[in-house]
């Protein structure tokens, strides 16, 4: 039978939000105050972040993502050369003017939207079903990536400060991604109390780094092992766009205060922009002293460390400050990754209340967590990893792709939004939503150009089957809907008479008369009618017995003995149903189920029970019913 969960209640739509609001169980008081009510998402200002604790919340996917920005960008350069990284600094001072677009674009997107603005939600609002289509098949693709990647990148980083564990990069992230899982399918909540002491410690760690290295007049310590870096190609146009495509990874995740608007303190405009400035000025400042360090100390990809972990050496050196701001990065990376699982099982039960993804997707186990989107995403997340092998330089330029898509469409949506309303203002306004969303096309149109041969088609791919399933499982929900005639009244239902109703209980031979027939039996005489006993037999000549010994137990209901010569069970009472089905009759059928104490008893059991409930639910219109017989330990 399916299980029975409380109705989901999804909150916002896609994008990378951080945490959710968490509801406390309210304690009955003396009798004469009232018992407090367990409070919903959005009750409450209590629950609602201020300014601070909404940066805490909802920043970590976007300033994490520092640890393989600005490496991003050496990995592309370096192809001319190791002077060529030098070129780091302008290009990082572009993606910061970006960065400030970007920031300044969704201080709009929260006061238009404060509802929650994530692009599936503002694409449906703005464009219609088609472009919102394509908005939520690009959120798919970058909330997995955002696992894949994260859990790279803190791999890439722990095996900086441990380098065991470098030749186990895929396995490490697996692990990560069994231990997120698990604690997601169990229930947990990222609330900012969670997340205030890794996102502080993550913070001061790269700014005191930061501040730090840029204070010595040389790096403190050097890691990693010398590799030869021959130019094998010319530092062109197309390779510093390529460079400044792949580093605008690094600006992951700023859309995710604006998706999360609903979950602020009043005034929540105010706050969630105030956040999002927050955000930015730090984001900035980061990338920005990193590309200093990279630039000043000539720092260049080596073997077995990462960029940041050789300027976290350069700054601190490598005793224990080294080991454990690369275990907080890691921490952050993987706080980062689970981001996606609060997420993606939200924009998964949006779509199926949308009835563009199956509606299992829309159901909460007790705990409550969506566990359907999460196996999802852990199954994603699994497949990329093993296929790509870790790798976050081959991870990147995907996740980018999907990023960046919905940014621009996010960015196209508000310009149509301001044209439609025309508020004060309104043309500035577009102007700068549009230069946005231009500046974003051309890092997703770099990136898909330079990187093609190298897995970008995966998303070319990956994104229009998103879409056409979106599709696929829409139609089919219109058909159902078109065939279970909703939004018309039925006729009254037909009521079948007492001499029209059977129920059939099959029983094996051995079990025949027995408490689990009593139980059984006694289910059918409730429901009315004419109740009769099946029993199916290869040899019904020598059950004689067993038809003596009915009559003496008279359990008010009738024997009726099948032939199987072929030593079928389940066919011959398919027929039985069949045929009384042929007269008119109204069937229902009970079957008894034995319930193990422990279930690797069942395999002990035949499955007889579960192959004929399938058997007649795919050849008979008959109900079918179980009814479970505990087996005590």
């Amino acid at each position: 039978m399916a299980d029975h969960e409380p109705d989901a209640h999804p909150q916002g739509a896609g994008g990378l939000s951080a945490s959710r609001a968490v509801a406390t169980t309210g304690a009955l008081l003396s009798s004469n105050r009232a018992p407090k009510v367990q409070l919903r998402h959005g009750e409450g200002d209590k629950r609602h972040l201020t300014s601070f604790q909404g940066l805490v919340a909802l920043s970590l996917d976007a300033l994490s993502s520092v640890a393989y920005g600005p490496e991003a960008i050496a990995l592309v350069l370096v192809a001319a050369g190791s002077a060529a990284v030098g070129h780091t600094l302008p290009i990082t001072l572009a993606i910061a003017a970006l960065l400030i677009l970007l920031v300044t674009s969704y201080c709009q997107v929260i006061a238009a939207f404060p509802d929650g603005g994530g692009s599936y939600a503002v694409a449906k609002r703005s464009f219609g079903p088609t472009v919102s289509l394509l908005a939520a098949g690009a959120l798919v693709v970058d909330y997995v990536l955002t696992v894949a990647v994260s859990l790279a990148a803190g791999a890439a980083s722990l095996a900086s400060a441990f380098p065991v564990l470098r030749p186990h990069l895929l396995a490490t992230c697996l692990v990560g991604l069994a231990v997120l899982t698990a604690l997601n399918l169990y229930g947990i909540a990222d609330s900012a109390r969670v997340l205030a002491v890794p996102t502080l410690l993550f913070i001061v760690s790269i700014l005191g780094m930061v501040v730090v290295g840029l204070a010595r007049s040389h790096p403190a310590a050097v890691v990693g092992a010398a590799e030869p870096l021959p130019a094998h190609e010319a530092l062109s146009v197309l390779l510093i766009l390529k460079a400044f495509s792949s580093g605008c990874s690094a600006l992951t995740g700023v859309e995710a205060i604006a998706n999360g608007v609903p979950m602020f303190r009043r005034p929540r405009v105010r706050r969630a922009q105030r956040t999002e400035l927050m955000l930015g000025l730090l984001l900035g400042t980061m990338l920005v002293g990193m590309a200093l360090l990279i630039r000043r100390d000539e720092v260049v990809p080596r073997s077995g460390v990462t960029i940041l972990a050789q300027l976290t050496a350069g700054a601190y050196g490598t005793g224990w400050l080294y080991v454990a701001v690369n275990v907080i990065v890691t921490l952050a990376l993987g706080l980062a990754a689970n981001t996606s699982f609060g997420g993606l099982p939200v924009l998964m039960a949006l779509l199926a209340k949308d009835h563009r993804l199956p509606h299992l997707f829309t159901l909460r186990s007790e705990r409550p967590v969506h566990r359907y989107g999460v196996v999802a995403v852990a199954v994603l997340a699994a497949v990329l990893l093993i296929v790509l092998d870790a790798q976050t330089h081959r991870l990147i330029p995907l996740f980018a792709i999907g990023v960046f898509t919905g940014f621009t469409i996010s960015q196209l949506g508000l310009v149509r939004y301001w044209w439609r309303e025309r508020p004060p203002g309104w043309t500035r306004k577009a102007l700068l939503n549009g230069a946005g969303a231009v500046a974003t096309t051309v890092a997703t149109l770099v990136l898909l150009v330079t990187k093609f041969t190298e897995g970008a088609w995966a998303v070319l791919v990956a994104v229009p089957l998103l879409i056409v399933l979106f599709r696929w499982v829409e139609r089919y929900y219109a058909r159902v809907g078109t065939a279970l005639g909703l939004g018309r009244t039925p006729p009254p239902p037909h009521r079948p008479e007492p001499e029209e109703r059977l129920v059939i209980v099959p029983l094996s031979p051995g079990e025949a008369i027995s408490a689990l027939s009593e139980r059984a039996l006694g289910a059918a005489l409730a429901l009315g009618g004419e109740v009769v006993a099946v029993v199916v037999s290869d040899t019904p000549d020598e059950l004689g017995d067993l038809r003596a010994e009915w009559e003496r137990w008279n359990p008010h209901a009738r024997l009726k003995i099948l032939d199987s010569p072929r030593h079928a069970v389940v066919r011959p009472v398919v027929e039985y149903v069949r045929r009384q089905e042929a007269r008119g009759r109204w069937i229902a059928v009970v079957i008894p189920r034995i319930e193990p104490p422990r279930p690797r008893y069942r395999l002990l059991h035949t499955q007889r029970d579960l192959l004929l409930a399938a058997s007649l639910r795919d050849h008979t219109g008959a109900m079918v019913c179980f009814v479970p017989f505990p087996v005590p330990n």
